[in-house]
Formats: structure tokens, sequence, C-alpha cells
């Protein structure tokens, strides 16, 4: 064990010795205040995102659970800080200079402060430090001392650092604060064991300090007697407890790591990047009763200070207490008061609202009198005397700054580090002219702040149009090369069957060019084929149907199983039940319509033979054909009716029940009612044109397939299966032949769809091995 007076320690630059007003709290024992009646917890007590809420009005909560979860890395959970019921969650007023509000948990308490229950740990050594970090983290521990920053994510350095010199900051240099002077007195066996906690997730450090203003002789010797009492039950565990001289800001982060390591910390720097961490007394109690105890942080240590109360006191109080309620308690004269602080009398800011509840950075609450803290008197110009300079602790050029924060000069303000400012107050204690610097200072940083989201925002904005207008110029090329290569495929098709039609005339069509010479003969040729095939491939499509019936049923039963959260503490809302029920009853209604596909095509499927499948297709294929363009359109127009009477049907139902799917099925609609809009204007523009001649030459090829189709229906009727498939073989090698003859061809002739070719003859080969 180390002592202050044989250890060196470093000056830092500036500073100032303003009265110290700490004895005035320090004559009573700790102490606490009833349980309040109500409870008002912020989502946001430090820096970062708010936590997300995850109870519900009307909820019974414990003390200790958590009711409001870590939104990202930069955020911290919130518990609740006594049991009660839910009664709210809205908009209350923050403890902030500014008097903003935001979004708080009311809990009503029930008075009987029932505890949540914990998982204990009593050797931290044996968990690994990423372990411990989940730990500090679910119990929402931030910074004690300063502005809030989740501890978990300060102990979780970059694997290229190394911490070498852990500070344990016990300075605590603002007048009138003593919240870190009691705790020390009263639970430095906490502060003990925390310490050399965060030094095991720092992989141990080589040196481990405790730094305390020399001011705190009573805070000095209780940890002292408390690290002596962990070293007899650990030996060779070693912490120096260095007295630091009473200089104020000492307890800054920055200014108490140069006294310590004789090291300042680079601008734009952080103290990991000197291989240094400072870490606040009261931090690491609460970091070892989280992991110790598994006890989340529901309250802290408040000075409760100023001439206007009868008791001038530190508390143990309840986060989410109301400040007035802590007043009332503690005999607070408004009449008296000129006006309360939150904070100490250099850093602190002054309350617009009382009914402001208690956060976990709250460590002062400060009551002055007139006389105490007098209304400043109006500020006067500067005289450039330089005080503001000399007593700056981070070297800055207060008076430059001040300039160029009144001209809203943001460049100049960063080019001379603004945001080293530590907002110490020093330069305005200083000011003979009673300028507001440090007000001055806040404001510049925020607008900066506000002008860097912006630009931000309107990046992000930007990208994302230029991004839509790529993909658009994209969607746009793609779609004209395609319409280019239509419009040359459609012109040479066109302009072959004008040579064949011309031929038509001198030559008798055969085998090979019926086809071309009339296109309609294909649909002809299909259907026969389909008609061929509908009684070998029963079974086939039996078994299909009854694949998609027994999905059905499969998803049917996924979609009843009950629903269970994927973190216990997210319990299912009732939206999700809702989205539960449509999926069921769309399920439902896909299963009845497989089962009715099934059982029609079971009752139909072998009550019309071959030959009539035939005659029938042949029969529809013949009245297609022999439907005039009009007729066509026609019963076009009939079908796509009926599909959208059919579609809003679906669309209605979808909405009725609120499923998801209902703007889908309505953008369907509409489309359905374009096409048929356009089908309208099309048949209205060929009504209006002359109809004109057929041509003898298809209308002969046309009766020529028809009769070829019938003769080969009716002989594959009579044969067996085996001579069906040698048939099949035969045709296949035949067409596979052809194929490659016309590829052949197109390769002297350097057609462009050589490649198109290729694939049929690959697409032919292929049916053929099937069959073999």
């Amino acid at each position: 064990m180390n002592v202050s007076n044989v250890i060196k320690i470093f000056e830092f630059p500036g500073g100032i010795y303003p009265p110290e007003n700490k004895t005035q709290s320090m004559q009573l024992p700790l102490g606490s205040v009833p349980i309040p009646p109500q409870l008002i917890i912020p989502l946001n007590q430090h820096i970062g995102a708010p936590a997300k809420p995850i109870v519900q009005i009307g909820d019974k909560v414990l003390a200790g659970q958590l009711i409001a979860a870590a939104d990202g890395t930069f955020s911290a959970n919130v518990h609740a800080s006594s049991s009660g019921v839910v009664s709210a969650i809205n908009n209350f007023v923050l403890p902030h200079p500014s008097g903003m509000s935001g979004e708080c948990i009311t809990i009503t308490t029930d008075g009987k402060h029932e505890s949540f229950i914990t998982e204990a740990c009593e050797d931290f050594t044996a968990l690994d430090p990423l372990r411990l970090l989940d730990k500090i983290r679910a119990a929402g521990v931030i910074g004690l001392g300063g502005a809030g920053f989740p501890t978990s994510v300060k102990l979780n350095i970059k694997s290229t650092q190394k911490i070498d010199t852990l500070i344990i900051n016990g300075a605590e240099c603002e007048p009138y604060i003593t919240a870190d002077d009691m705790l020390m007195q009263a639970r430095a066996d906490d502060i003990i064991a925390g310490s050399f906690l965060l030094a095991h997730i720092l992989h141990n450090p080589k040196r481990l300090v405790i730094a305390v203003e020399d001011n705190k002789p009573k805070a000095i010797a209780a940890l002292q007697t408390a690290l002596k009492n962990y070293v007899e039950k650990n030996p060779g565990s070693s912490i120096e407890i260095i007295g630091v001289p009473t200089k104020y800001p000492s307890g800054g982060a920055k200014q108490l790591i140069q006294i310590i390591t004789g090291h300042e910390i680079p601008h734009g720097h952080h103290s990991a990047d000197i291989n240094a961490s400072c870490v606040n007394v009261g931090t690491a109690a609460a970091a070892w009763r989280a992991v110790h105890f598994g006890e989340p942080l529901t309250s802290r240590i408040t000075t409760v200070v100023g001439e206007s109360l009868d008791t001038q006191r530190n508390i143990d109080v309840l986060i989410g207490t109301p400040i007035d309620y802590v007043l009332k308690h503690h005999g607070f004269n408004p009449a008296k008061a000129s006006r309360v602080i939150m904070g100490g009398s250099m850093m602190g800011f002054t309350l617009h609202d009382l009914r402001a509840p208690v956060i976990k950075t709250t460590n002062c609450i400060l009551a002055p009198t007139k006389k105490e803290a007098p209304i400043p008197p109006p500020a006067q110009a500067c005289i450039r005397c330089g005080l503001c300079s000399e007593v700056c602790p981070a070297s800055l050029l207060p008076q430059q700054l001040f300039w160029y924060a009144q001209a809203e000069d943001t460049d100049r303000l960063q080019a001379h580090n603004l945001f080293d400012c530590i907002e110490c107050g020093a330069c305005s204690y200083v000011c003979p002219s009673k300028i507001p610097l440090v007000q001055y200072y806040r404001a510049a940083k925020g607008n900066i702040r506000q002008q860097l989201a912006d630009k931000e925002k309107a990046d992000r904005s930007r990208q994302r149009f230029e991004f839509r207008q790529t993909r658009i110029e994209k969607e746009e090329a793609a779609k004209e090369v395609k319409r280019v290569a239509r419009k040359k495929a459609a012109d040479e098709v066109k302009q072959k069957l004008a040579e064949q039609k011309a031929k038509a005339n001198d030559e008798p069509v055969v085998e090979e060019n019926i086809l071309a010479a009339a296109p309609q003969v294909a649909a002809v040729v299909t259907a026969v084929a389909k008609a061929n095939s509908a009684q070998p491939g029963f079974e086939e499509q039996k078994s299909r149907l009854e694949r998609i019936v027994g999905a059905a049923k499969n998803s049917l039963e996924s979609a009843r199983a009950p629903l269970v959260p994927k973190n216990p503490e997210f319990p299912i809302t009732e939206e999700q039940l809702v989205r539960q029920q449509s999926r069921i009853k769309q399920t439902e209604l896909k299963l009845a319509e497989a089962e009715k596909k099934l059982s029609e095509f079971l009752a139909t499927a072998n009550s019309q033979p071959t030959e009539d499948l035939v005659t029938a297709a042949m029969a529809r294929a013949q009245t297609k054909l022999s439907l005039s363009p009009a007729e066509k359109l026609r019963a076009n127009l009939e079908a796509l009716e009926a599909r959208l009477q059919k579609a809003q049907e679906k669309a209605e139902q979808a909405k009725a029940e609120a499923s998801p799917s209902a703007n889908a099925l309505q953008l369907g609609v509409v489309k359905m009612q374009e096409k048929i809009a356009d089908v309208k204007a099309e048949l209205a523009e060929l009504e209006k044109a002359q109809p004109k001649a057929s041509n003898k030459a298809e209308q002969t090829a046309v009766e020529q397939a028809m009769q070829k189709a019938k003769a080969r229906a009716e002989s594959l009727a009579n044969m067996s299966e085996e001579e069906k498939r040698a048939d099949q073989i035969k045709t296949m090698e035949a067409r596979l032949q052809k194929a490659k003859e016309r590829l052949a061809r197109a390769e002297s002739e350097n057609d462009p769809h050589v490649e198109a070719f290729k694939k049929a003859v690959i697409n032919i080969e292929e049916k053929l091995k099937e069959l073999l």
C-alpha cells in the first residue's frame, strides 16, 4: 500500500480555488427519503440513444426489473427503482439546462419495495471479462461522475489498445458536492472490490490508483482500512491511494490523468489512446454491486445542500424520485431560495421545473439562498484582461472562442478546439465583466452538432436520390434493349412469313413448313398433344394435387402453433396475435381450395375417354381459329372482367380482415382495371378498321394440319404403352435431326439466332435421354 507523499504527482495548467462549501452536507450520516407515490423514470439518462420501453401501462413491476432495454451499443438499460404499477408512458419534463421534455415511464408505487430476483456472482475472477461486461451492461451502469457514458462501452477497449494505468476518481473538486466523499466513507469496501473488478476486466493494468483530493482525510482513511481488509483475504493485491492537491477542476478526467501520469490527452483522442482510463468511484461501486449481487443501478447517493433547506445532507435516493419531493423532505423554503441547481455551483444548471426527477447522473441538488448565489449582474463588454486564458485547464483561448461564438463562426470555433472545452466554468468564475462564457460555448457546441446532424441527414437523402436515379436509368436502359430486340425479332418473323406466303402460290405446302405458313396450326397441335398426354399423366397430376393439399395442411398447422417470444422479456403483442389469425384464415382458404381441386380432378379425370378429349381439344382449337379478331378480343374481355370480379372480392376480404397482403391485392385490382381499359380501347379501334381478307393458302395449311393431327391422335389411341414410347422416341429423333440441320444452316449463314438453335438442340437431346 503506497502513501501519497512518496508518489510523484504532476500539475495541470490553469485552475482556480473557489470556496469549497463542503462541510454543511457532511454533518449528518448518509440518509434517505421515503418511497415517493410516483417514480418518473426517463428513458435517456445517459449519453447515446434512449432505451426502448418493454412494459405497458397497467403492468406490475418489481424493484430492479428491466422496464426499458438499451437501443444499440451507445445506450443503457433502465430498471424500475421500486415495485408498483406502470401508470403512464409519455413525455415529461427532464432535468436539463433547456427544460426539455422526454419519454418517461411513470410507476405508481405500492410502498412494498418488492425486489426482482437477481443472479449473484461470488468470484468475479472466474468469469471472462466479456461476461463481466455483459453483467454491467445488463445492470444499466453508466458513469456516475460525469456525462453518463455507458460503462460497458468505456471498459470494452479496442484490441490494439492496452491500459497501463487505471484511475478510480474520488477527487470530487466541485464546490458543495460531497456525494463521492460520503460514498467513500460509507461504502469503501464496495469501491475497493469494484476497483479490482475493473482492473480484472482491463486485463490488470500495471498501476491501479484511487485518487482523492487531500481535503477528504476521512475518505482516504476509510479506503486504506478497506484495502487492508481486502488484501488480507486476497494476498498480492495492491492499490495506490493517492491524495491529490485541492484545486478546481482536478476532478476532471483529463486533468486527473495528467496529475497522475504526467501525460496530456492530445486533441481528438481519448484516454485509452495514452494507455490510461479514469472511472468514478461511484461507477466502480455500482459495477461491483451489479456483478457480485446482480443489482441493477436503481439508486444513487446525492448531495442535498443549500441554506434555503432546513436539513443539508447526503441521501441514497431512488432514481425517478421527483426533485420537489426530495426538497420537501429537507424543509425547502422557496421564498429564501434564489433558484434550484442540479449539480454544483460551477458546472451545474438551473432547474426550470422542480417536478423533474432524479436521474443516474444527479450527484447534487443545490438550493442556495439569494445571499449564497445572488442573481448575476448583466454582462459587460470584454476588457481583454486575459484571466480566462490563465485559468483554463485545457489551455484554450476562451476570449477568442467567445467572439467566434457570438459571430457564429463555426469554422474558427472548431479550429480553436471548442470541443476540448470541459465546461468547468473557471473562465466565467474569474471574468470581471461577468460574461457567461460557458453558456456561449454550450450553445455553440449544440449549434455545431445540429449542423453536422443536418448535413449527415442531407447527405443520406442525396445518396438515396442518386441511387434511385441510377437504378431507374439502368431499368430504362434494360427495357429499351429488350424493346429493340423484340422489334428486330418481330420484323424478321414477318419477313419470313411474307416469303413463305409468296411461295405458297407456286409450291404445295409440305410437312416441314406447315406450321411456319400458318402459326394458328401450332395451337391445334398443342391442344391434341395435351389431350393425348392427359390419360398417361393421371397419376402425376394426382400426386401433384395431393402434395399441394399436404403442403397446405402443414402451413395451417404451422400457422395455428402458439406464438413464442424470442426474448422472454418481450411478451407477444396484440398486433402479432391479429396477424396470426389473419394467416390462419388465409391458410384455411388455401387448404379448402386445394382439397376442392383434388376432389374435382378425381371425379372427372376418368369420365372422358382419350378420343373425346382429343375431339374436345380440336373443337376448342377450331372454335378459337374460327373467331375473328374482334370476337377474340371480346372473349378476352369477358375473361378479364370475370378475373377482375374475383380479384375485387379477394381484395375486399383482405381489407376487412386487416391482412398484410391487402395493399398488394388492391394493386392487382388496379392493374387488372388498366388491362381491361387497354383491351376495350383496342376493340374500339378494331371495330372501326376494315376487316382483312383471309389467305387461302393459310386456310389450306390449317385444314391439312388439322387432318394430320386427328389421324395421329387416332393412331396413338390404338397403340400400347410400349408402342407409344417407341413412337415418341422415333418422333424425337426426327426432331433432333431437323434441329441439327437448322443449326448447321444457321451457323453457315451467320444467323443471329444461332444460340437459340443450339439451346433447342440441347433441350431435345435431354428429352430424348429421358425417353431412352
